[in-house]
């Protein structure tokens, strides 16, 4: 299968309300519609993870950021340009997004992916992508193909084939929250 028709199988998954695992700029993602309450909501049992622990999105470019959060401040754009890893930005004012994303305090986790596949995948599904790791809540990450749960797999309604075969060492991203009055918190290094 080219990348092209895996991305294209992909995202007619997600426009039909699926959930999909995929390669990220981090560690494998299990992802969805991130408009979708539905799709959340199966992502969160799937997971078997509460729903008061927030999830990432990954979107594509700085455009598509500016459509689901009101008002990004200029010091997320230089850490998001500036960071020398994968590094999602918790961001006050979410819109425009499944409201089971959104936390209570109004905030959403958002990262501007650069890996090629993901980005791509965003870029033709033309929304947010929720992304969290590929794991049973507690469990550890899966960095790899190989390293996905076989119940996680049966679970879900597509499976991406790029990248498969990688057996890279992958981390998280780095995880900074910033509120709309300048406070900036370190969650994950």
């Amino acid at each position: 299968m080219t990348r092209e028709e895996d991305i294209r199988q992909a995202v007619q998954v997600l426009r039909q309300g699926g959930i999909i695992l995929y390669p990220t700029d981090t560690v494998w993602g299990i992802g969805c519609d991130a408009t979708n309450a539905d799709a959340v909501a199966r992502i969160y049992q799937i997971k078997q993870r509460s729903e008061a622990k927030a999830m990432i999105c990954l979107v594509d470019s700085d455009a598509r950021l500016q459509r689901y959060v009101r008002n990004v401040p200029d010091v997320a754009w230089d850490l998001m340009e500036y960071a020398t890893k994968p590094t999602t930005v918790i961001l006050d004012n979410a819109v425009n997004l499944a409201p089971n994303l959104i936390a209570d305090d109004g905030s959403v986790a958002m990262r501007i992916t650069r890996e090629e596949f993901s980005r791509e995948l965003c870029y033709r599904f033309q929304k947010p992508l929720v992304s969290t790791s590929v794991n049973i809540s507690g469990q550890p990450a899966a960095q790899n193909y190989r390293d996905i749960d076989p119940q996680l797999l049966e679970a879900v309604d597509y499976v991406c084939w790029t990248r498969r075969q990688e057996h890279l060492p992958h981390e998280p991203s780095a995880i900074i929250k910033l509120t709309e009055d300048g406070v900036v918190t370190i969650i994950r290094k």
